[in-house]
């Protein structure tokens, strides 16, 4: 690859899929344009014997996953919900609004959706408010060159965060099983996507803070990574997992309501 002036910036070796970015403040730009290419070239090639997505059910609107809007699953909880006037009241009075707790992880999954929506023009197919039988959902689930991510969004604006093996503390408050609930999702997603595609999918839990101060994560946690929202974007960088017939076979299997009901 060249830039404007007939500088060489980059090479990339489609048969190996090796790249080499020879000028560093190309790299993004590089990986933008090759990022649908980008494939490793130690994974087996899974495409060739990948079913069509011409094969798979015809998808109606009503089934079609890829309309629901980051925290639309929350929504239902907010129906019949105390005004403004009344939380006043209330707060006053000290009684518990537990509207309010719906509220924030609906503000939360808003501004990490949109930050997981600005990833689709490097190859990435975010998906949002995956309505799960058991009356839970996941609150994200991203597809791309990287592979496939199960988010779990957590609000808490300006809080100080402390991330162990299995339980979190907010402000050094009481633990909340938030990396437990984030490991079983990815296990689920992951179970129900291999069955549904015919070959396995692995699918790694990521807990997704938002808006928050600090966050510290124990070095013992391997298998759940942790991020805040502004760190979205590095995902961007991520390739070499999934090549693009993967990713749109995987992504409209993923989208269809009727994947997930036996889960």
């Amino acid at each position: 690859m060249t830039a404007e002036g007939g500088d060489t910036v980059a090479w990339y070796d489609c048969k190996s899929g090796h790249l080499k970015v020879l000028q560093a403040s190309y790299r993004d730009q590089v990986l933008d344009v090759l990022a649908p290419h980008l494939v490793s070239p130690s994974a087996p090639d899974a495409s060739a014997a990948l079913p069509s997505t011409a094969g798979l059910p015809p998808l109606s609107l009503t089934d079609d996953l890829a309309v629901n809007r980051p925290g639309d699953s929350l929504l239902p909880q907010l129906e019949g919900a105390p005004t403004w006037l009344s939380r006043q009241v209330m707060r006053l009075w000290r009684q518990n609004d537990d509207s309010d707790s719906w509220r924030k992880g609906v503000v939360g999954e808003r501004i990490a959706g949109a930050k997981l929506d600005r990833l689709k023009r490097r190859g990435w197919r975010p998906l949002h408010s995956i309505p799960l039988p058991s009356g839970a959902d996941i609150d994200h689930l991203l597809i791309g060159p990287g592979g496939v991510f199960c988010l779990n969004t957590k609000y808490f604006r300006n809080a100080r965060v402390w991330v162990g093996d299995s339980a979190v503390k907010v402000n050094g408050g009481r633990g909340h099983p938030y990396v437990r609930n984030s490991r079983h999702e990815g296990n689920k997603a992951s179970a129900v996507l291999t069955r549904a595609c015919g070959f396995p999918v692995k699918v790694a839990p990521v807990l997704v803070f938002v808006s928050a101060a600090d966050v510290v994560v124990a070095q013992s946690l391997g298998d759940v990574k942790v991020i805040k929202d502004r760190e979205i974007s590095s995902f961007r960088r991520q390739a070499g997992a999934l090549g693009p017939e993967e990713i749109e076979f995987v992504y409209a299997v993923a989208r269809d309501r009727r994947t997930w009901l036996s889960s």
